[in-house]
């Protein structure tokens, strides 16, 4: 499979082993300070692409690791294998394995659900906490009981519970049409610009081995048909303490944009930022704008907005 640093040469690519895998980590930049990247569904550590070497430049040690189950990581052939828990586990592992004082988590999609519940359950302290495109446990599911709109966009979870079936689905759909991962991310982006040819076949290779496209859907089953949401939930939510921004890309067509109201009362130091027009692979379709953000952020400034207005101009 193609690694990040065979495209970007600031980037390179390594293997640590933790909780008894090998993970597979994009790195850039060195330093006391690890900013450690997770990247979500049917995505690949190449998804921060962007981000790292800006990282690098603010004096991290930028990590991407590849979860388990994507690219060249291990991949366990269990559902609970994929459990939260041991999810939550391996971040910690690589935290420790990083030799870092200092941990920045950032997070899009499933890499975010793993994300909110490391904050939740203070794993390990953060100094910072950076979530794009997936909601906090609470609003989201509130906004699920309470609206129509986002039990329809969401309607692959459940699909997604059905042994063997998804996929096959999947897996039937790239043979008799030709179509790959991707290809169908590179559709739902608002910039497919910003996908070339040499990332898109990143993910259609990362999905294309069986055994990795049923360890992505079993992230969903041990959440769901494994219980792991409902253990985090008896758990309870306690306030988040770290100092926590989230990027949100209104344009989304798997989550509404409702289910980040209310955020700010699960997180004491929250700042939010939409970015009108831009799909749900947000740091992905947006770059320049999410990492000016991110820059802001860790620097203590205050964090741009993304006018309307702006982002026609932009994008």
């Amino acid at each position: 499979m193609i690694s990040t640093s065979e495209i970007d040469s600031r980037i390179r690519t390594e293997i640590v082993e933790v909780n008894h895998l090998k993970i597979e980590v994009d790195m850039c930049g060195e330093g006391n300070r690890l900013a450690l990247c997770l990247h979500g569904f049917p995505e690949h550590s190449i998804s921060w692409r962007n981000q790292l070497p800006i990282l690098a430049e603010l004096g991290y040690k930028a990590w991407a690791p590849n979860m388990r189950g994507y690219g060249n990581s291990s991949v366990p052939t269990l559902m609970q294998d994929y459990s939260v828990e041991n999810l939550m586990e391996d971040v910690a592992a690589l935290m420790d394995a990083s030799g870092c004082d200092e941990i920045v988590l950032v997070a899009h999609d499933w890499g975010a659900v793993i994300a909110w519940y490391f904050a939740i359950r203070q794993i390990r302290p953060l100094t910072h906490l950076i979530i794009c495109n997936v909601p906090h446990p609470v609003p989201a599911a509130r906004a699920f009981r309470n609206g129509w709109s986002q039990l329809k966009k969401s309607w692959y979870i459940f699909f997604f519970q059905i042994p063997r079936l998804p996929e096959w689905m999947m897996t039937r759909s790239r043979k008799n049409k030709g179509i790959g991962m991707g290809q169908l991310i590179k559709d739902t982006a608002s910039n497919p610009e910003n996908f070339p040819d040499e990332v898109i076949e990143v993910y259609n290779q990362n999905a294309a081995r069986s055994e990795n496209l049923t360890a992505m859907v079993n992230y969903y089953r041990a959440l769901v048909r494994g219980g792991g949401g409902s253990r985090q939930k008896n758990l309870g939510f306690p306030m988040i303490e770290t100092p926590t921004l989230m990027l949100w890309g209104e344009d989304d067509m798997a989550l509404t944009k409702e289910t980040t109201y209310g955020t700010e009362e699960v997180v004491r130091d929250f700042t939010i930022r939409y970015l009108p027009r831009i799909s749900h692979w947000v740091q992905q379709d947006a770059p320049e704008a999410v990492n000016a953000m991110i820059a802001a952020f860790l620097s203590g400034e205050p964090v741009p907005e993304l006018s309307w207005e702006m982002s026609l101009k932009l994008y």
